[in-house]
């Protein structure tokens, strides 16, 4: 089975368990991951969220809006112009 059909595959309790494990650092019987299970589960957490959560439920979603649905601060993704000073 690829990757993208393990995830498609994925149901919410596995999902919450591998999230869990890379949250933790351990498996639920207490075994640690190695650095490719951490890396791998981390993986499958971030497709699964991009595939089947909604954008406010992702892992890593910073909510910029304030109460009155304005942003904080600057778009991360507006360019921005640097203005570059000399002493000439």
């Amino acid at each position: 089975m690829n990757f993208e059909k393990m995830i498609e595959a994925m149901t919410p309790d596995v999902y919450q368990s591998l999230k869990t494990a890379v949250e933790l650092g351990k498996w639920p019987n207490g075994d640690r991951l190695t650095s490719e299970q951490r890396e791998t589960s981390l993986r499958a957490v971030i497709a699964y969220d991009q595939t089947k959560l909604p954008e406010h439920e992702r892992t890593g979603y910073i909510n910029r809006t304030k109460k009155d649905g304005s942003q904080h601060g600057a778009d991360p993704l507006e360019p921005q112009v640097l203005k570059i000073l000399s002493d000439d």
